[in-house]
């Protein structure tokens, strides 16, 4: 079988950059000539073997990045925006696609920000009572998507705020012992906790120095509370830093961005990097286990799975994603080569979708995806109950899973077949993208196919995908 050759000029170029070396001086410490440097970055030859062992050796440089990070969501979300119909009759190449995903990611980056904003408007236009009876009605990218990118871009992984918290979190009396640290912090900083019957999960006076927690919520969701608000008062510098670096176009973006890397901080703390990735690579992944360990919920441990990618030191990648009762993603995070739909709902034959019909329980899945990987898939129901008589109780759907090469690190894969090619069941991103000519649960044909109607015949579809 012949080699798939790499390709990564944007991470070389980003890697000098990163170091303030001339391509001169970068080409001298990967022991290549300044020519050949040239053509790597650009993309014209492959990262050679000598120059990946370099990147180790010299630089320190997890070698798996090359082959990672964003080029292949780029893809992914290039392929979902061209699937509006808007781009039916101008729809690129997949190969221009990976081009500009690898050559030119910035700009890849501004047609997706363009798309944004095409839909935005487009979608305000369809609504015409609230464009015409607001007058502060704008037509601008949405505050919460451009957060969700920032951490989607980042690989949901944020160094400075999961050390700054492993740091907060090896400061206690040993494991488990998180909540009487963040207490004693509080407390040293002429703070009160006092459980409330309050509806707001979380309620903090800064001038009374009292922050309320509502009895209404679990024990888990009390803790990561009073983390957030650690956060939030003591790690407030290192959160503005961060914020700053990503230029954020709007204060309602920045002021979002702020509370999930406060809502980082507090789950980093919770599940300190170190202690938490071996305890799952012990446990094997068991969400249970891991949730009874660090006192936190299924969720949170699912979620955490997810950012495990710091370099040198990285977990199983996994994605996550929160489904609320219509389809919709509500969270989503990738570090595998699965994308979620950014501009749709998620493919109905994905497993998460039937963990409503079965509440409390683990459902499994072994899925393939159009191109051919396969993964092992765990879905569960999660339901926040208001805390009293008629509170409405909002319902999620959790998603968990990895590529089924990594099956035997989980607890979760025992006793299924992963060998046998007919247990894994197609699923896709969304349908405008996924090439699948027999899916019965096909909504909208495909866009790169060409389909045949005949009056005479009707099977599962109304057409016949060519």
């Amino acid at each position: 079988m012949a080699t798939q050759k790499l390709y990564a000029g944007a991470k070389l170029r980003e890697m000098r950059t990163r170091f303030g070396l001339t391509q001169k001086d970068f080409a001298a410490k990967l022991g290549v000539s300044l020519p050949y440097l040239n053509q790597m970055e650009n993309n014209n030859r492959p990262v050679s073997t000598t120059v990946v062992l370099a990147l180790a050796q010299e630089f320190g440089m997890d070698v798996t990045e090359l082959s990672t990070g964003d080029s292949e969501r780029l893809v992914s979300d290039m392929r979902e925006a061209l699937a509006d119909p808007v781009f039916a009759d101008a729809t690129p190449p997949l190969a221009d696609l990976r081009l500009a995903a690898s050559n030119a990611p910035a700009l890849a980056r501004a047609f997706l920000a363009l798309h944004r904003s095409y839909r935005q408007t487009h979608e305000r236009l369809a609504s015409l009572d609230e464009a015409l009876g607001r007058e502060d009605a704008r037509l601008e990218a949405s505050p919460w998507e451009e957060v969700r990118d920032f951490f989607h871009y980042c690989d949901n992984y944020i160094d400075a705020v999961d050390r700054a918290a492993e740091n907060f979190a090896n400061q206690g009396t040993g494991p488990g012992r998180i909540g009487e640290t963040a207490q004693s912090v509080l407390e040293r900083m002429g703070i009160t906790i006092e459980l409330s019957d309050i509806a707001p999960l979380r309620q903090f006076d800064a001038e009374a120095g009292l922050l309320r927690l509502s009895t209404r919520a679990s024990p888990e969701t009390r803790l990561f509370q009073t983390l957030l608000q650690v956060a939030l008062l003591r790690q407030d510098k290192l959160l503005e830093a961060t914020l700053d670096f990503a230029r954020f176009r709007s204060d309602e973006a920045r002021a979002i961005a702020k509370i999930g890397l406060a809502n980082y901080f507090a789950g980093a703390a919770l599940m300190p990097y170190g202690a938490f990735l071996e305890a799952a690579q012990t446990h094997r992944h068991d969400l249970e286990v891991l949730g009874a360990r660090f006192g936190a919920s299924i969720e949170q441990v699912a979620h955490r799975l997810s950012t495990l990618q710091r370099p040198g030191a990285k977990g199983i990648p996994f994605f996550f994603a929160r489904v609320d009762q219509a389809g919709t993603i509500t969270k989503r995070h990738s570090a595998t080569r699965l994308q979620f739909a950014r501009f749709g709902g998620a493919c109905p034959l994905w497993n998460v979708h039937r963990a409503f019909e079965t509440p409390g329980r683990f459902l499994r899945q072994l899925a393939e995806t159009p191109d051919g990987v396969r993964y092992v898939n765990l879905a569960r129901d999660v339901s926040k109950p208001g805390g009293s008589f008629g509170a409405p109780v909002r319902r999620y759907a959790i998603a968990l899973g990895c590529e089924v090469r990594h099956a035997d690190a989980l607890v979760y894969a025992d006793t299924l077949d992963v060998t046998n090619a007919e247990a894994f069941e197609p699923i896709g991103i969304s349908c405008r993208i996924c090439e699948r000519k027999t899916c019965h649960q096909r909504s909208v044909p495909p866009l790169e196919r060409r389909l045949s109607i005949d009056a005479n015949r009707r099977g599962v579809l109304p057409y016949e995908v060519n």
